[in-house]
């Protein structure tokens, strides 16, 4: 903002005309009508009557300040691609260098004005002569990851490696992971892409496949932790629609039967369901030989599982027998086919 859009916007905050506000400085309406419509600037001598006359700090007056807030970066971007409307890009463009010339140490106005500019080059249609913006884009993506906060610098990291990617500059995209955790889900797809794009198949699929895997894993959990809170809340109903919806996930990721049934097994007890329960428990009994065949599952077929040990199936086996024969299923032992499934 400039010194003289400061002025105006203070000035009618304190519902002062610009005659009264040059009544009170010693200078003329017309000096002021200048100030703010840019066509001079105040005197450097009256900067702090100006200041106290509008009850700001002379940093205020003049600009000063080191951050946008996050509100003031978001509508900064709101005013940008609203922008893109009623002009043309390269209008645009020298609109964003002034705004990040207003907050030259903001490495976040850098990275999101830069997104937003090298995804608007690009959609809804492609902009002519695009790649003229390549150096100056490159370069605020660049400042962003060299000067911003964590977060900031790994969204500049993220959005170079897609500006590399579609520069087919593979080496650099990859060198742009450093900036993920290894935690970071993304980071490995990210790299399983390059691969593929850099005739390493088969690193894609492991990797891809690991993730997948690994996703079993977490909504596995988290409808488990669903069931329980459901359960909690004496829900039966939607638990058993979680244990639904593992079954199915089970079923979707190539887990293998065991995986499929066991979860249904509570629910079905909870009920007092004989029928279901006797059928439940007859699939987990039959399955757990084969506990081990997601390793085997086209799904995966280029992950590497470490061997399953040979003896958990029968140990499996043994612990749902053990199991199947305590007081929990006290209501099914008199169910002669019961008796003859577990004994």
């Amino acid at each position: 903002m400039s010194i003289g859009e400061v002025i105006r916007k203070y000035r009618r905050a304190r519902n002062l005309t610009q005659e009264e506000m040059a009544r009170r400085l010693g200078v003329t309406a017309s000096a002021v009508n200048k100030w703010e419509n840019g066509k001079c600037l105040p005197d450097i001598a009256l900067l702090k009557p100006v200041a106290r006359l509008l009850g700001i700090t002379t940093d205020a007056l003049l600009s000063f300040q080191e951050e946008p807030s996050a509100d003031e970066i978001a509508g900064i971007v709101r005013e940008m691609d609203a922008m893109f409307d009623e002009k043309s890009y390269a209008e645009v463009f020298a609109w964003a260098e002034s705004k990040l010339q207003d907050y030259p140490n903001s490495a976040e106005l850098a990275w999101q004005l830069a997104a937003v500019l090298d995804a608007r080059r690009l959609v809804p249609k492609p902009v002519p002569d695009a790649g003229e913006y390549d150096a100056p884009i490159l370069a605020l993506f660049t400042r962003a990851l060299e000067e911003g906060s964590e977060r900031t610098r790994r969204c500049a990291a993220d959005s170079l490696y897609s500006y590399y990617m579609r520069k087919e500059q593979y080496e650099d995209a990859e060198a742009m992971l450093d900036f993920f955790s290894d935690e970071n889900p993304e980071k490995k797809r990210k790299r399983a892409r390059i691969c593929a794009e850099t005739g390493r198949a088969p690193e894609a699929y492991r990797a891809l496949e690991e993730l997948l895997f690994s996703d079993y894993q977490m909504v596995s959990a988290t409808l488990t932790d669903l069931y329980m809170l459901a359960m909690k809340q004496n829900d039966l109903n939607r638990a058993r629609m979680f244990a639904q919806k593992q079954s199915e996930a089970a079923h979707c990721f190539e887990m293998g039967r065991y995986y499929a049934v066991s979860c249904q097994l509570e629910p079905a007890m909870v009920a007092k369901d004989a029928e279901a329960v006797l059928e439940i428990a007859r699939e987990m009994l039959a399955s757990a030989a084969e506990i081990g065949s997601f390793t085997r599952a086209p799904l995966y077929a280029d992950m590497q599982f470490k061997p399953l040990d040979a003896s958990i199936p029968a140990s499996v086996r043994s612990g749902l027998l053990e199991a199947f024969r305590s007081d929990d299923f006290a209501f099914m032992q008199d169910d002669p086919r019961w008796r003859a499934l577990v004994n």
